[in-house]
């Protein structure tokens, strides 16, 4: 079974929690998972220690059987020192790009 580590959403509409969870990689963001080894609260400020927890021991062990981090997962894990290796991509905030297009140009 392929399994990977990636976040599971909780909370309420307009105040999200998420779970970092171990998972069937088929089965569907919100369903059942394996293990819970941390959480993410993005309501929080962004130096505060409660907004990434992680479960390092159980962490590197899923890692070691095999375990696929998500994009965002690497991302927390590689800032607590999990992992050695850069995310694939690069977190892109809002960009400030002109909406109009070629036609306010015109």
């Amino acid at each position: 079974m392929p399994t990977t580590i990636r976040m599971s959403r909780a909370g309420t509409k307009k105040r999200p929690y998420y779970r970092i969870v171990v998972t069937n990689s088929r089965s569907p963001r919100d369903s059942k998972f394996i293990e819970k080894i941390g959480t993410y609260n993005p309501l929080l400020a962004s130096d505060d220690a409660k907004r990434v927890t992680i479960d390092s021991e159980r962490a590197n062990y899923w890692l070691s059987v095999g375990a696929q981090m998500s994009d965002r997962v690497h991302l927390f894990f590689n800032k607590a020192g999990l992992v050695q290796t850069k995310p694939a991509f690069k977190p892109v905030r809002g960009s400030k790009k002109d909406k109009g297009g070629e036609k306010a140009a015109a």
